[in-house]
């Protein structure tokens, strides 16, 4: 008897054609020895050497990873405690309303957000550069992380808590010992998401980088407005893999950490 296949499937499959073709059709055209996204006439490393060979963009490369490794970490630890803070909330009014502050960078347009610290640094007297974009990349990422931590912190059942406090745990104790153990596939994910989010943000970074300073994101969009170069799709290519390679490391993380629960659960 064969198999129908489901409405569900077939949509899922269409949307991920239309994702997919793009960055495919990208990729292609990025071992074209002919120049043009148009005719491909042979494989060739030539754009790759090209991107490799340029000392401003592996500057500029550099300076997007620290960008994003540096606000994804303190992003991480204010998203923990913010999520710590939310939790430990007894008025559900109160809970509420932060939650709705935590919310507010997340649906608000990134080009309003971008305005804003524009404004802000520019109030303040702080240079447009490095400093502008990694505090602008915190702020953004701070809510993503609550967002990640605080389901598996409503997840932890109070009598760990408890259990840990009649056997004389200190609070210390139990923060270290008992709540962020179990919250450590939430706090992953959320420094994941700031990475990825730091990465590929574009509209807000694009409102706060001065001269002298740049991101991949804002160096790719100047380049791909002066016109199409393979190097472009070269760069882009070489940004997807790295993405990919992040999605898969995430996974096995994740897969880990849900092994050694599940252990542990047994025990």
């Amino acid at each position: 008897m064969k198999r129908k296949i489901k409405w569900p499937h077939l949509y899922l499959i269409i949307v991920f054609i239309i994702l997919y073709t793009p960055i495919f059709y990208l990729l292609f055209y990025s071992f074209n020895s002919g120049g043009t996204m148009h005719d491909f006439e042979g494989f060739t490393l030539e754009w790759y050497k090209e991107v490799f060979q340029d000392t401003r963009l592996l500057i500029i490369v550099l300076n997007t990873l620290i960008i994003a490794l540096l606000s994804a970490l303190i992003s991480t630890i204010l998203g923990v405690m913010g999520a710590l803070a939310i939790y430990y909330v007894k008025k559900r009014q109160v809970k509420n309303a932060l939650l709705t502050f935590n919310n507010v960078l997340i649906v608000s347009p990134d080009v309003i957000i971008g305005a804003s610290f524009l404004i802000l640094f520019t109030m303040a007297g702080i240079k447009l550069g490095f400093t502008s974009v990694l505090l602008s990349h915190i702020a953004f990422s701070v809510p993503i992380v609550v967002l990640m931590v605080l389901p598996k912190l409503q997840e932890m059942s109070p009598t760990l808590i408890d259990a840990a406090r009649d056997l004389g745990a200190s609070q210390w104790d139990v923060l270290t010992k008992v709540i962020l153990p179990f919250i450590t596939p939430g706090i992953f994910a959320g420094f994941f998401m700031a990475l990825t989010y730091s990465l590929d943000d574009f509209a807000v970074t694009f409102f706060v980088t001065g001269n002298g300073f740049s991101t991949l994101s804002v160096e790719i969009y100047s380049r791909a407005r002066q016109g199409i170069s393979l190097s472009v799709n070269a760069l882009s290519t070489l940004i997807f893999l790295f993405t990919i390679l992040l999605v898969i490391g995430y996974y096995f993380v994740s897969q880990r950490n849900n092994r050694l629960n599940g252990m542990g659960g047994r025990k």
